[in-house]
């Protein structure tokens, strides 16, 4: 059933809405890397301590992914998107104030917190809100809010802090936030709870999630891309400064391999749409990251590509990649076991994902420095898509099995 928005002058479709406000929530994960080093001076904040900082919001979804997805699921999901928005706004408004490294990391918690309150209970807002006919491509769309929201926050945050200070650029997001909460309380229907057939015992829907086969397989396919994807990310402009590179140059080609990942989660959408089935997706995506990361950083006898097309490597691993997180996401709302579990199976998912987040850098980092360099680390690359092509098997048994896939209509 898709539920009409309030019919109001300049309003946009609420799943866009929807999409827009998680690249508002992707801003505040990318808006700490730019200001670190203002941070580190005007707080006294040690290396282990950034890192800490850094960590947070992994930190926040590996522990409460789950936990979050089930109260969105309970609490109601526009509710749940609201009260995110609401304590990324509050957070963001107090950061610009602090004085204190501790301060700084309790509010990033409680920005952690916001930002999982605000992307679980999304994809399933989006199946209330759009047909049948147009849910693969909106979740494409959607897959695109953290390339989208991290790339706008690596390349306007620099600006934002050089020529005004790193407070103002935290209020700035405090403001977005709250534009975003008026924009979803506006524009975005209330879901009755009735016609989403919520099951009030977080316990049965917490069981039922974990003994479903597809949320454990979807969530794995997330975390194998996640960890990968955030390892080559990370270490990026470490490589090119290894390399020679300025730091402003360094900065623009690691923002621009971020957003290409938008390109594809589009992609995913529209190849779903024309009847491309799951797992050939997936198949394209982890083929594509594997080759893109052995032209990136593979060397023989001493011979590598040259960087210019080394670089194109890295952008088809990223682009390419893209359609894996689309196509996981359209996929989440298919198998979650009803339709009161969307928001948890997905809150599962960004468990898993923040785990890999948390894992695959410093697995990379460990090969590399057992090697010498960064001349095998993509065989750890090439090792996860080769887990990612056994999952990819495995979703689309599930889904070419009518009577292993949950019957949830749109």
């Amino acid at each position: 059933m898709v539920v009409s928005s309030k019919p109001i002058a300049f309003s946009l479709h609420p799943s866009w809405v929807i999409v827009l406000t998680g690249v508002c929530a992707a801003l505040h994960v990318g808006k700490l890397p730019p200001a670190l080093p203002v941070l580190q001076t005007t707080l006294d904040i040690s290396l282990v301590q950034a890192s800490f900082l850094l960590s947070a919001l992994q930190i926040a979804g590996m522990t409460l992914g789950l936990v979050v997805g089930l109260a969105a699921d309970g609490i109601g999901l526009r509710r749940s998107m609201l009260i995110g928005l609401a304590l990324l706004a509050f957070a963001s408004a107090c950061g610009g104030f602090v004085s204190t490294a501790s301060s700084m990391l309790w509010l990033r918690t409680l920005e952690g917190v916001g930002f999982l309150l605000v992307v679980m209970p999304a994809p399933a807002l989006i199946r209330r809100t759009v047909t049948s006919e147009q849910l693969n491509t909106r979740m494409g769309w959607w897959g695109t809010y953290m390339p989208a929201g991290s790339a706008l926050a690596l390349l306007c945050g620099p600006w934002m802090i050089a020529h005004t200070s790193w407070e103002i650029w935290w209020w700035l997001l405090a403001l977005v936030s709250a534009f975003a909460w008026l924009a979803v309380w506006w524009c975005v229907p209330i879901v009755p709870r009735a016609a989403a057939h919520v099951d009030d015992a977080w316990s049965k829907r917490l069981a039922l999630t974990l003994k479903t086969p597809g949320a454990w397989w979807v969530a794995m396919a997330f975390a194998v891309y996640s960890s990968q994807w955030m390892a080559v990310i990370g270490f990026l402009p470490t490589v090119y400064n290894e390399m020679g590179l300025s730091a402003s140059t360094t900065g623009l080609l690691t923002a621009f391999v971020a957003v290409v990942n938008v390109i594809g989660n589009i992609f995913s959408g529209r190849l779903l749409q024309r009847g491309w089935p799951a797992r050939a997706v997936l198949m394209l995506g982890y083929s594509s990251m594997a080759l893109g990361a052995f032209g990136a950083f593979g060397q023989w006898e001493g011979w590598s590509l040259p960087p210019v097309l080394s670089f194109i490597c890295v952008v088809l691993f990223s682009a390419a990649g893209g359609v894996i997180p689309g196509t996981l996401f359209a996929t989440a709302v298919r198998v979650a076991p009803s339709e009161a579990t969307v928001s948890t199976v997905v809150g599962y998912m960004q468990q898993w994902s923040a785990f890999g987040q948390f894992a695959g850098p410093p697995l990379v980092a460990w090969v590399a420095t057992l090697v010498g360099g960064w001349q095998w680390t993509w065989a750890v690359t090439m090792s996860l898509c080769g887990l990612g092509f056994v999952l990819a098997f495995k979703i689309g048994g599930l889904l070419e099995s009518p009577r292993k896939v949950a019957k949830v209509s749109p």
